[in-house]
């Protein structure tokens, strides 16, 4: 029995997991379950499942969900960043799959990759703030990182028996968005709730904005950098609407594997789990007689700035990804409130990228300073 901790079990993709484990029962187990606010799911969960511990990251929120586990004595009940934290160097623990959303999710990973767990990576933000620092990490304390995000694992998938043939180019495909088709005009008047209506896939409000933008696009494409040890020059993204082939990687003889099928989130969250078998799942079957056509279209990098802003930072190195990514979380949780326009996100961040500390080669320290100081300078944008 793996033991296995989800960090942000009620969100979208800890919800899934979830249904993963509940179906291969004989093979995982929950050790622990984390929230930040949602006290009511995660306290429903903890009686389904009963993990060793829960923590709830909002420290205020304790209080609420000790009293939700009092009929549950066995499950040890914590709270704060620093339970985060510790909780995942727990003995037991054999995975960790890090479900949190933003930033928040990089020193919990860190502390994982230390005590030598297994990462189910679905939290791209460690990756996109910090992705040399916890590339290095991962090599010095021999933690496998495993993707569980539906593209990186898609070429994960294709990557599988190449062994040391070199990556000619990676395809990473993004649905578009609900605004691929529409005018700069259109989209300059678009609201939170047109962004909110995916046309494929169903996510979190915050992940939903950002592929609205192409901003989640380009924080994969930094991910790939990190994931596959390739250049930027050689991660092509594609406008792929049917959001069937999930992702491929081209080789030096031509050659193309791709993995296809329907969008189903469990699907790399399984595989994560069972890498290298293959398990069996419930659900839908790509019917290819059904899905008629596959179109790819290259991205409109004025109409979706975001994503060129991306590849800016990426080539730029240093602590720019890690400014870019606290200023979207700024302008996104903004656009969410209607404190901020659709295309006055991409304005802030740009701005911030402009106005923030460089650094090239930076510490730990200098990017918990930097997303301070990126949070900042987005958040007095928006006055």
């Amino acid at each position: 029995m793996k033991q296995i901790a989800i960090l942000g079990s009620t969100g979208s993709i800890g919800t899934q997991a979830l249904q993963v484990i509940e179906e291969h029962s004989d093979l995982y187990e929950v050790y622990c379950l984390t929230a930040n606010n949602k006290v009511e799911l995660l306290a429903e969960q903890a009686h389904k499942f009963h993990p060793a511990a829960v923590v709830i990251a909002n420290e205020q929120r304790y209080d609420e969900l000790k009293a939700l586990m009092q009929d549950l004595p066995d499950v040890k009940v914590y709270a704060g960043a620093r339970a985060l934290d510790e909780i995942v160097e727990a003995g037991p623990i054999d995975m960790v799959l890090t479900a949190m959303v933003g930033f928040a999710g990089l020193t919990p990973t860190i502390h994982a990759i230390k005590a030598h767990k297994t990462i189910c990576l679905a939290n791209k933000e460690t990756l996109v703030v910090a992705g040399e620092l916890i590339c290095r990490l991962a090599l010095e304390n021999r933690a496998n990182i495993l993707p569980v995000d539906s593209e990186h694992s898609a070429i994960f998938q294709s990557l599988v028996g190449e062994d040391e043939n070199p990556i000619d180019k990676i395809l990473l495909t993004a649905s578009g968005g609900p605004f691929r088709t529409k005018t700069m005009e259109e989209i300059a008047h678009v609201t939170k709730a047109d962004a909110l209506r995916h046309p494929t896939w169903d996510m979190g409000a915050k992940i939903t904005i950002d592929s609205a933008s192409m901003m989640n696009k380009g924080f994969e494409v930094i991910e790939a950098k990190w994931l596959f040890g390739v250049d930027a020059r050689q991660i092509q993204v594609l406008v792929h609407p049917q959001s069937i082939v999930h992702s491929a990687v081209q080789f030096q003889d031509g050659s193309v594997k791709a993995q296809l099928g329907v969008p189903d989130m469990r699907l790399p969250i399984q595989y994560a789990f069972s890498f290298p078998q293959r398990l069996p799942l419930s659900g839908e079957r790509l019917d290819l007689f059904k899905a008629q056509k596959l179109e790819f279209f290259e991205p409109d990098l004025q109409k979706f700035r975001c994503l060129a802003m991306a590849y800016e930072a990426l080539d730029r190195g240093g602590n720019m990804p890690c400014i870019v990514n606290a200023a979207n979380e700024i302008v996104n949780r903004a656009f969410l409130e209607d404190r901020c326009g659709f295309l006055q996100m991409g304005d802030i961040i740009s701005e911030t990228m402009q106005r923030a500390t460089f650094i090239k080669a930076p510490s730990l320290d200098d990017y918990m300073q930097t997303d301070a100081e990126a949070r900042r300078i987005a958040t007095e944008l928006l006055k």
